[in-house]
């Protein structure tokens, strides 16, 4: 399968795409610019500033968003008014990258240091109630949470590992019994964001390698979405059947006017549907 672009280059380094009717659609961000985009109808693409970094978002079932930003989160209301809760940390070596929500309507956020040096991360929750916790210690680059379809099992990758990690989840216990889920050779690239598929399966984009990958629930590689461009970031089911894989990609790290199509928003048809993006109950 062959994904076809769907704006122009928009973002540096994009990442961390959702579709939800409550915006009308899909949003992801232009992480180190710390924006918010947004897809329209007519294919024009909106851009808010949130923070010195807009790392992942997802719906608030009242509405807005919560929003994980440089070193903590911001909530945006129905009207669009943005609140930040106090900061987690005070190392300004350290910033979020990815995040998404469990079952239970929290919403989860992992950081790394901006030059990546291994273990300086962690894995955050955020409660309905405001209070945040750390779920997870010594992350290198934490990235891409999703939860299967019955809610039972987590996959998360920590991309300096080279694997994609599934947990066990329930609300009382968490995230627990980590263990591989999926090898990545270094020639596919590293694993970077996922998502997980209507039929259990997991998308993982794997950043330098091009492509998305779909590995079947017990981790047997099952499909692959070319890109044009190497700096594949993230993916998300979206459209009005929730049957299109939306890809995000980077251009962090290119000099100008190499790979022009790098940073653009990418689109494929890949025959199955996704799930609607779970909500922050707060």
């Amino acid at each position: 399968m062959r994904a076809e672009q769907v704006t122009d280059p928009v973002a540096y380094h994009g990442e961390g795409p959702v579709w939800s009717p409550r915006w009308g659609g899909l949003r992801w961000v232009d992480m180190l610019a710390g924006d918010v985009l947004s897809l329209a109808a007519d294919g024009t693409v909106g851009r808010r500033h949130v923070g010195a970094v807009a790392a992942a978002l997802r719906p608030r079932r009242g509405g807005g968003a919560v929003i994980g930003v440089e070193r903590g989160f911001v909530l945006e209301d129905a009207d669009g008014a943005l609140a930040s809760l106090p900061e987690l940390w005070s190392d300004r070596g350290v910033r979020m990258n990815d995040g998404g929500c469990d079952p239970d309507g929290r919403f989860y956020c992992g950081s790394m240091a901006y030059d990546k040096s291994e273990g300086a991360g962690a894995l955050y929750r955020l409660d309905p109630d405001g209070s945040a916790a750390v779920v997870l210690e010594g992350v290198s680059i934490s990235n891409g949470l999703e939860w299967s379809p019955d809610g039972a099992r987590a996959y998360y990758n920590d991309t300096a590992t080279g694997r994609v990690a599934v947990f066990d989840y329930t609300r009382e216990s968490g995230l627990t019994g980590r263990r591989t889920f999926a090898e990545i050779s270094p020639e596919d690239g590293v694993p970077d964001g996922l998502t997980v598929d209507a039929e259990g399966a997991v998308w993982v984009a794997l950043n330098g390698g091009g492509r998305v990958r779909r590995y079947t629930s017990p981790g047997v590689p099952d499909g692959v979405v070319e890109l044009p461009v190497p700096g594949v970031t993230a993916c998300t089911f979206g459209g009005a059947r929730l049957d299109e894989l939306f890809i995000t990609t980077s251009r962090e790290g290119l000099a100008p006017g190499e790979e022009p199509p790098a940073g653009s928003l990418f689109r494929a048809a890949v025959g199955v549907k996704g799930m609607p993006a779970r909500a922050f109950a707060g």
